[in-house]
């Protein structure tokens, strides 16, 4: 399910106080990773350190760190066990954890302790909707569907200055990166398209908030 465009799959529990998701496994093995929310505040990240295998962890320890050009944070366990698996992936693709925080950006699997406490804190999606809502309100997240390598925040400027800052980046930008477009022209929307149909640049997501357009720009060419 999408709360205020950040997902929260139903085939996972949340701990909403550490921003990490659970999907039980069998056997007593645990997979974690961080919620869009988290991916969304921390930003684009650069480095992810994780705790080394084998280690034994209490509910509320770190699992690992994660850095970005603006962000140091934690990701905890919400349970006790012992650190078996992390995505090694990671290492080389930190980005892989805003981009796909559910997916193939996963953390680590874990298995849990037969006591292990944490677990009565863990909630699902659709029973804590209010919550999640309040959360991404109070912490100013914005979520997109793709996170974006770049950002161009363009107030008081005309589209049409805003279109030739908006090239001059994609050329120093590789094909496949995204770029985050804000705009208070209203003719934004307008000039967008007209701009991606003239350029063969793709438009991944266009979003009206208040007096301002966001738009989700992808380099394919």
């Amino acid at each position: 399910m999408q709360i205020d465009y950040c997902d929260f799959p139903e085939d996972v529990l949340y701990d909403l106080e550490n921003n990490v998701w659970v999907r039980q496994g069998s056997a007593g093995v645990a997979r974690l990773g961080i919620t869009s929310v988290h991916a969304a505040l921390a930003g684009r990240l650069n480095r992810i350190n994780f705790k080394p295998i084998g280690a034994n962890l209490a509910k509320a320890q770190s699992i690992a760190t994660i850095e970005s050009a603006r962000y140091f944070g934690v990701v905890r366990t919400p349970f006790s066990g012992k650190l078996i698996a992390v995505n090694s992936r990671l290492d080389g693709e930190p980005k892989l954890a805003n981009d796909s925080p559910y997916g193939e950006g996963w953390f680590v699997e874990i298995m849990q302790e037969r006591d292990s406490r944490g677990l009565e804190s863990l909630v699902e999606p659709k029973a804590a909707v209010d919550r999640i809502r309040a959360q991404i309100r109070d912490l100013h997240v914005r979520c997109f569907g793709v996170y974006p390598d770049y950002e161009m925040w363009e107030i008081g400027v005309e589209c049409a200055a805003v279109l030739v800052r908006l090239n001059e980046l994609l050329k120093r930008c590789k094909v496949n990166d995204v770029v985050h477009v804000v705009s208070d022209d209203p003719t934004a929307d307008i000039e967008m398209e007209r701009w991606a149909d003239e350029t063969g640049q793709q438009i991944l997501e266009s979003r009206k908030e208040g007096n301002l357009m966001h738009f989700i720009v992808k380099k394919v060419r």
